[in-house]
C-alpha cells in the first residue's frame, strides 16, 4: 500500500513538473510573439524536457483526451445547418483533394525509399497522413515493416506540420495580422459566466459520447463524437456557449504537451540518416500541400489560410485549434479534415493490405523465375 501511494505521489510530481515546463514554454512563446503559443510552446518544451527528464516527466493520455473533447465541442459549435450544407456541396472536392494528397504521399514514399534503401511498405506507412495510433497498428499487422521507422516518420511528419503550418499561416503570404489580432482579442473577451447554465448539459454529453465512441472504436472518438453531439443538440435550438480563452488555451497546452512527448530519439537507429530523411519527407509533404492549397483556392471560394488548414496532412484537432485561433472557416477545415480521417480509417487499411499482397506476390513470382 505504501509503495502504491509512493508511486501515485511520484506520478503527480512528474505531471506537475511537465505542466510547469509547458507553462514556461507557452509563456516564452507569448513573450516572443510567436504563433499559436499555447500549442507550439508546450509542444517544443515537452519535446526537449521529456527526453532530458525521463524519470521525472509524465503526461498521461487522459489529459490529451480531455483536450480533444474540448476541441471537439468547439468544432461542433460551428457545424450549423448552413455550414453542413456548405460542406455537402464540397464533397466532390474533398474526394479529389484526398485522392491527390494520397498520391502525393505514395510518390514521396517511393522517393524516400529509393534514397534510403528502405522497403516501400515501411516508407509508405510512414508517409500516409492518418492517425498515428491507427497507422502503427497497421504497421504491426504488416509483415516485413520496420515499426520503429514508421513511428519515427509519422511523429516527425506530425511535428513538422504542427510547427510549419502556423508559421505559414502567420506569414505575409497567408496572414492578415490585423484580422488575426482582432479575432484573438475577441476570443479573450468571452466571459466565463457565459458558459452557464448550458455548459452543465453540454459537458457531460460530450464526455459521455467520447467514452461511448472509444468503447465502440469510433475513429478519433474523443474529438469526433463530442463534435457531432454538440452539433445535433445545438440544432434543436439549445444554445451552445462559446468557450473562454483560458479553457481553449488549457486544451492547446494539454494537446501540445502530449504531442511533444511522442518523439524518442534514443530509440532511433542511424539517427542522422533516419531523421534527415524523415524531415525531407515532411518538408516535401508540406510543399505538396501548398500546391494543393493553391489548386483548391482556384476551384472553390475559400481563403488561403482556410484552404491550407483544410488540406494540411496533420490532424483535425491541431488544424482545428489553429483555425479557431486565427478565425479561419472552421466548418470548412473540419469538413475536409473529417472526410480524410474517415476515408483513411475505413478505406486505407484494406487498400494498403491489397497493395502489399500484390507486391508480395509479384516479388515471389520474380524470385521463382530467377535461376
Amino acid at each position: 500500500m505504501k509503495d502504491r501511494l509512493s508511486a501515485i505521489g511520484s506520478l503527480w510530481l512528474s505531471i506537475g513538473i511537465a505542466l510547469l515546463i509547458s507553462l514556461v514554454g507557452a509563456g516564452l512563446f507569448n513573450v516572443l510573439g510567436l504563433p499559436v503559443p499555447w500549442l507550439l510552446g508546450p509542444m517544443l518544451a515537452a519535446l526537449i524536457a521529456s527526453n532530458l527528464l525521463k524519470k521525472h516527466y509524465a503526461w498521461p493520455a487522459q489529459l490529451r483526451n480531455g483536450a480533444l473533447v474540448v476541441i471537439g465541442y468547439t468544432i461542433g459549435i460551428v457545424l450549423t445547418g448552413e455550414a453542413l450544407q456548405r460542406m455537402g456541396s464540397q464533397v466532390p472536392y474533398m474526394i479529389l483533394m484526398t485522392f491527390l494528397l494520397l498520391v502525393l504521399c505514395a510518390g514521396i514514399a517511393f522517393i524516400i525509399g529509393k534514397l534510403s534503401g528502405t522497403d516501400f511498405k515501411t516508407t509508405l506507412l510512414g508517409s500516409v497522413p492518418g492517425g498515428l495510433s491507427q497507422i502503427v497498428v497497421l504497421a504491426e499487422e504488416t509483415k516485413g515493416v520496420d515499426l520503429t521507422l514508421v513511428t519515427v516518420n509519422q511523429v516527425i511528419r506530425l511535428l513538422l506540420i504542427i510547427i510549419g503550418i502556423p508559421l505559414l499561416v502567420y506569414s505575409p503570404l497567408f496572414g492578415q495580422p490585423a484580422e488575426v489580432a482582432e479575432h484573438v482579442a475577441a476570443q479573450q473577451r468571452i466571459p466565463w459566466s457565459g458558459l452557464f447554465p448550458n455548459i452543465l448539459v453540454y459537458a457531460p454529453l460530450c464526455i459521455l459520447l467520447a467514452l461511448l465512441g472509444k468503447k465502440y472504436r469510433f475513429p478519433s472518438a474523443f474529438l469526433v463524437c463530442p463534435a457531432f453531439g454538440t452539433a445535433l443538440l445545438q440544432a434543436t435550438g439549445f444554445h451552445a456557449p462559446e468557450l473562454p480563452h483560458g479553457l481553449t488555451a488549457a486544451a492547446q497546452l494539454a494537446l501540445g504537451t502530449y504531442v511533444g512527448t511522442l518523439l524518442k530519439p534514443g530509440q532511433i537507429q542511424h539517427k542522422t540518416r533516419t531523421l534527415s530523411l524523415s524531415v525531407l519527407s515532411g518538408l516535401l509533404l508540406i510543399a505538396g500541400s501548398l500546391g494543393l492549397t493553391m489548386l483548391l483556392t482556384h476551384l472553390q471560394p475559400v481563403s488561403l489560410p482556410t484552404s491550407l488548414l483544410s488540406l494540411a496532412p496533420g490532424g483535425m484537432d491541431q488544424m482545428g485549434i489553429i483555425a479557431h485561433s486565427i478565425g479561419a472557416d472552421l466548418s470548412t477545415v473540419s469538413g475536409y479534415q473529417l472526410f480524410r480521417t474517415f476515408f483513411i480509417f475505413f478505406a486505407i487499411p484494406p487498400l494498403i493490405r491489397l497493395l502489399f499482397r500484390y507486391t508480395d506476390r509479384k516479388s515471389a513470382d520474380k524470385a521463382k523465375a530467377s535461376p
